[in-house]
């Protein structure tokens, strides 16, 4: 390979800043040039229009099409590489409806892909969540369209690879080799029914132990990098974000594509590019190739979509999937009689997770509920329920699991899972900060952890001290019954199978219980969140207040003392939930 020259990041800023009007591509185009797009959490997002309702434009594929097909027109196909790097197959409508209810044909994602000249994508998280079924059948159709699907450390039993390691282009007048790989953190997410018969790698230092050996089998001009991982602090002590881990410590490696945290980013430095697209296709990764003076000069940026401007031709080509979804979605399923704010969720007991306690206590082995806010905006208005509401309510293709864990666990879980929430009282109450947002460069109040892994409890009656320090603030008075609750005792436990498996750490780190389902303590399965939800709107009709709300069932919780956590509470709510 030839030595890489960086372009500093203020010349691609002003390239950027023209937007890529063809006119500029066409002077600065020639054989020589080549031209890597990238894609990453896709999460769906294959559609311009909304499902219900008018709310105008939203990122989508569409608009990506126009774009790269913009770009291809401009300087040749021959000089454009698009890769994707993973999560693309679940998070939305579309997703959903191909992977669960029209399975017969062939699944979108391939058609779609294939449409849009995608050469490579790399296997996300995500997609191992739609198990077995879903993944293996969309690998199998990709590469039938001849659209490699990678996750070089993705292991069988006998240690050969699951999915494809890599492929090689020719793009440019190069030989270009990709190696793909998927996240190394799976098993603390899902469980093994998901994903039994594979192993998962950690990337260092598998990843370039895999570049050695394919750049000594291929001979390749260039190398490229796809991971499915977050790009992380390079701090080599995170798991699921290995991206800087990996860019501080490859060697010959010329680009480096990370996904999953869905941050855009855009980092270069001597020899090595690196180039994040963010989420939903409101990005995309743009990496540019060209010799000058003897050497290989690499820039690394991420682009914005317009998602005003789609390719019509590809609408038009998959509008007749899109009104299958649609009709799909906007069936009604059951009635709201209150509006369900999700932001409520984090100042206290709402309606929102009350109605997700109430559907997973409603399992008969269930005694106790632990969820979370799965969103951090939103709402679900009162009224009639269409299928597409369950999205919104319930995003993810999460499992019920019940568990054993002791009194004391749960005890240990919650203190975890509120010390990741709040803080001590001084000038808030709620663990937030003040930090620029990458996604659109202005400065927002946020939280600093995962809202996502706010858990709270139900069938259990406690208060949350904000002063008292951690380890201190969770106190449980009795069962939602008023049965005394005991330390000692071991009581079934209703969470997510994210939950049980590990994600977010409040069952590792907080409980102290290392491996459910190996210490036995999985006493019961149920199918996809989503799919009981949708199941109590049918069986009840209308979903009332006093149906979720039932102190018998679900006991209570607030925050105390209540004279200091009010005011700034109140505050805090304002700060995250009133921005501009």
């Amino acid at each position: 390979m030839k030595s890489i020259r960086i372009v500093p990041v203020s010349v691609l800023t002003l390239f950027l800043s023209l937007s890529l009007s063809l006119s500029l591509l066409s002077s600065c185009s020639s054989n020589e040039t080549l031209y890597i797009v990238t894609t990453g959490d896709v999460h769906g997002a294959w559609f311009d229009k909304p499902y219900v309702g008018d709310n105008g434009p939203q990122s989508s594929l569409m608009s990506v099409s126009r774009y790269v097909d913009s770009l291809r027109r401009a300087v040749g196909k021959r000089n454009v590489l698009l890769l994707d790097a993973g999560d693309n197959i679940q998070g939305d409508n579309a997703s959903y409806y191909f992977n669960y209810v029209d399975t017969v044909g062939e699944h979108l994602h391939p058609r779609l892909l294939s449409y849009m000249g995608y050469d490579a994508v790399v296997v996300g998280n995500h997609e191992m969540e739609t198990g077995h079924p879903v993944y293996d059948k969309v690998a199998s159709q990709l590469e039938a369209r001849g659209i490699p699907m990678l996750a070089g450390n993705y292991l069988k039993t006998d240690g050969s690879c699951y999915f494809r390691e890599y492929a090689t282009f020719r793009r440019a007048g190069r030989k270009i080799l990709v190696l793909g790989y998927g996240n190394a953190n799976i098993k603390a997410w899902l469980n093994e029914s998901l994903w039994y018969g594979i192993g998962f790698e950690s990337l260092l230092p598998f990843v370039q132990q895999g570049v050695d050996r394919a750049v000594a089998a291929e001979k390749p001009d260039l190398v490229v990098v796809v991971v499915h991982s977050g790009t992380g602090e390079g701090t080599g002590e995170v798991l699921e974000s290995q991206g800087r881990d990996l860019f501080n410590s490859l060697k010959g490696v010329d680009v480096l594509v990370t996904a999953h945290d869905h941050q855009p980013y855009s980092e270069q430095k001597d020899g090595i590019v690196m180039v994040n697209a963010g989420t939903k296709a409101a990005n995309v990764g743009l990496v540019t190739v060209s010799n000058q003076d003897g050497h290989t000069l690499a820039t690394a940026c991420t682009v914005p979509m317009d998602r005003s401007k789609v390719d019509e031709k590809m609408e038009k080509a998959f509008e007749a999937d899109f009104e299958a979804v649609r009709e799909f979605t906007v069936k009604p399923v059951g009635e709201l009689s209150m509006t369900m704010n999700i932001p409520d969720a984090f100042a206290g007991m709402c309606n929102y997770i009350n109605f997700l306690h109430t559907v997973q206590l409603s399992v008969p082995e269930a005694q106790i509920s632990f969820a979370a806010p799965l969103s951090s905006r939103g709402s679900i208005e009162e009224g009639t329920v269409v299928f597409n509401d369950m999205f919104k309510i319930y995003p993810y293709e999460n499992e019920l699991f019940v568990v054993k864990m002791t009194g004391k666990e749960i005890k240990d879980y919650l203190e975890f899972s509120y010390d990741g929430w709040i803080q001590t009282p001084g000038k808030h109450i709620l663990r937030i900060q003040n930090r620029p947002d990458p996604r659109s460069g202005s400065t927002r109040w946020s939280f600093i952890g995962r809202s996502y892994n706010f858990d709270s409890a139900a069938g259990i009656v406690y208060t949350v001290d904000v002063t008292a320090p951690y380890g201190n603030r969770v106190k449980i008075e009795s069962l939602a019954s008023g049965d005394a609750f005991s330390e000692d005792l071991f009581y079934n436990v209703a969470m997510t199978s994210y939950r049980s498996s590990g994600g977010g750490n409040l069952v590792p780190l907080g409980a102290g219980i290392k491996d459910m389902e190996g210490e036995g303590r999985v006493l019961a399965r149920y199918p996809a969140i989503r799919t009981m939800v949708c199941d109590y709107f049918t069986g009840n009709g209308t979903v009332t207040p006093e149906l979720v709300s039932d102190p018998s069932v679900i006991g209570s919780w607030k925050f105390v003392p209540e004279s200091v956590v009010h005011p700034l509470l109140e505050e805090d709510m304002e700060r995250l939930f009133k921005q501009e």
